[in-house]
């Protein structure tokens, strides 16, 4: 019996004849003139489908969008489906995707930052200045977090950030044509070297410290995943070990939590530091090769890794840098594999747990950027250097990111156990003038938000989850009597919301429907209640479980504002 159901047969005219149809093509066809710009655009870089994210990237910065034309052309020469390029390219923000018949994107596009510390400092206000006066040939769109929250407002132009950004300067900025990224001052490979660094690395190549060694001083000191996790770093790295090669590594540098940016502040300043902890952590689980995923956000780190990269001693495992998209799922550790991998961002189910089934069904170690930062000096100085530092019954260092209602914001690095007044008033030069203490923000927008009648818990991994809270990678935004904590938690809804990958209905249709429910002047809280547990408890990733955290802060421990907006 045959199984070939659809056979093609020819037409039958009405007259009894037969004829064949006519061919014609089908699909979407290539524009020859499109096809010519993709093979030279990528040139002979080879067309693997990891590399799909990357020649996107280079789509977007030749043409400033991505056009339907461009699309298919580059989905025939890296012998993709176009579905298969298509939904990835429309699943990054930062890829502006042009329709067949919509008009292009203007040459220019400004971007301002509209989460919570830019909101709380004038981001609106300068979103709309900016949408009113920038004129023709330049588009003003809305962007999350960036990562500048120590500088806020931020505007972006470009890749030219304008830090505490006023509606004149930007528009300056624009004028002068200063679009490319600054690179800041920083400790270059041969002022690094002279400082002692490689030696260590060298050391365990030539075998006059070992890999154990190594290890156990990590495990003495509790070094822990300074990406928010908390997972003990000697233990992951022993792990990873374990299972069977060949062997890879991840080094997540896709910061996007709103509130945070140490990563950005250690890499421009000291980027061979966080090289050198990454090449030993390399060397010890024994990586063929580094994957860098570094947030688009950060343009100048784009610039410097490359150049600093190439200075690096030979030998060792492969080093490739990766590119983000706009994508703050992408942080979580398995939906940053598969956009290595030049995918969308979707979270993967566990187990299996990437260090068992990782980057291209590899063992892989993937850590944080600041966690590599410190693998040197806790190496060369001791776990008890590492211990000795803390406060309130804690131990180790944290770089708290602090960010809104205080005089002197920035990367505080601080004893692990500290205080939110204590880092307030001993590190960032108390309150702003005009400003009293509200409200606070202990782990960034998943971490919750406490009162300033708590503000004598100790600010570390397991001290804030009993509250409802924790602290995660570290991001403290201050909030006082100037700002609505209900406000700021709808502002962190509509993030959650916007930054969802839609893989899962609890966090798609959750966010959405938490906002809208925020938004309101009465909050049904029970309705909220039941939502937010829905999302804890169904999401498949931590982005859908924590999502609710400041909203069920507001209910718990705002009685006041609550019933107010209630009554």
């Amino acid at each position: 019996m045959s199984h070939d159901v659809h056979q093609v047969r020819p037409f039958e005219h009405p007259g009894g004849g037969r004829k064949r149809a006519k061919a014609t093509p089908k699909g979407r066809q290539v524009d020859p003139t499109a096809a010519h710009e993709i093979e030279l655009l990528l040139g002979d870089r080879p067309r693997r489908r990891d590399l799909l994210i990357e020649h996107l990237h280079l789509i977007q910065d030749q043409y400033h969008q991505i056009s339907a034309r461009h699309l298919a052309a580059l989905a025939d020469e890296m012998k993709l489906s176009f579905a298969e390029v298509f939904e990835t390219a429309t699943f990054y923000a930062h890829f502006d995707i042009v329709k067949e018949g919509e008009p292009d994107i203007a040459p220019l596009t400004i971007r301002v930052c509209d989460s919570l510390t830019c909101a709380m400092l004038g981001g609106e206000r300068l979103l709309a200045d900016l949408q009113d006066s920038a004129g023709p040939g330049i588009r003003v769109v809305r962007a999350p977090c960036v990562g500048f929250c120590d500088s806020a407002p931020v505007a972006e132009v470009g890749h030219r950030y304008v830090l505490n950004a006023t509606q004149s300067e930007v528009l300056a900025t624009v004028s002068r044509g200063e679009t490319d990224p600054i690179i800041p001052a920083y400790v270059d490979y041969d002022a690094y070297v002279k400082d002692g660094g490689y030696k260590l690395l060298g050391d365990l190549r030539a075998g006059r410290i070992g890999k154990e060694d190594i290890l156990k001083v990590l495990d003495d000191s509790s070094l822990r995943g300074l990406g928010g996790a908390g997972f003990p770093t000697g233990r992951k790295w022993r792990a990873v070990l374990g299972e069977p090669g060949p062997r890879l590594m991840a080094v997540n540098a896709d910061e996007g939590e709103p509130g945070t940016f140490k990563d950005r502040f250690y890499l421009l300043r000291d980027v061979h530091r966080f090289l050198e902890g990454t090449l030993i952590a390399a060397h010890i689980v024994e990586a063929s090769d580094v994957y860098i995923y570094l947030r688009d956000e950060y343009p100048a780190a784009h610039k410097l890794l490359p150049v600093e990269i190439e200075k690096l001693p030979p030998g060792g495992p492969r080093l490739h840098l990766r590119r983000g998209a706009g994508a703050y799922i992408c942080g979580e550790e398995s939906s940053l594999l598969e956009s290595i991998e030049g995918k969308r961002g979707l979270p993967r189910h566990k187990p299996p747990y990437p260090f068992q089934v990782g980057l291209f069904g590899l063992p892989t170690l993937i850590n944080n950027l600041e966690t590599l930062f410190w693998v040197r000096d806790i190496v060369e100085k001791g776990a008890e250097w590492w211990k000795s530092h803390g406060r309130n019954g804690r131990f180790g260092l944290r770089s708290y990111s602090v960010s809104g209602r205080v005089k002197d914001p920035g990367v505080k690095l601080a004893p692990a156990g500290i205080t939110v007044r204590e880092l307030i008033d001993e590190y960032c030069g108390g309150m702003a003038d005009g400003h009293s203490f509200h409200a606070y923000l202990p782990g960034g927008a998943s971490g919750g938000i406490l009162p300033a009648s708590m503000a004598d818990i100790p600010l570390d991994f397991g001290t804030l989850e009993k509250y409802g809270c924790f602290i995660g990678s570290a991001a403290i935004v201050i909030l006082s009597q100037a700002d609505s904590v209900k406000a700021a938690a709808l502002n962190l809804m509509r993030f959650f919301e916007d930054e969802s990958c839609g893989q899962c209905t609890p966090c798609r249709v959750g966010t959405q429907k938490a906002a809208i429910l925020m938004e309101r002047p009465v909050w049904d809280r029970r309705l909220l209640d039941e939502l937010s547990q829905a999302m804890r408890d169904a999401s498949i990733c931590g982005l859908g479980q924590a999502a609710a955290n400041p909203l069920t802060s507001v209910i718990k421990y705002f009685p006041d504002e609550f019933k107010e907006a209630a009554e």
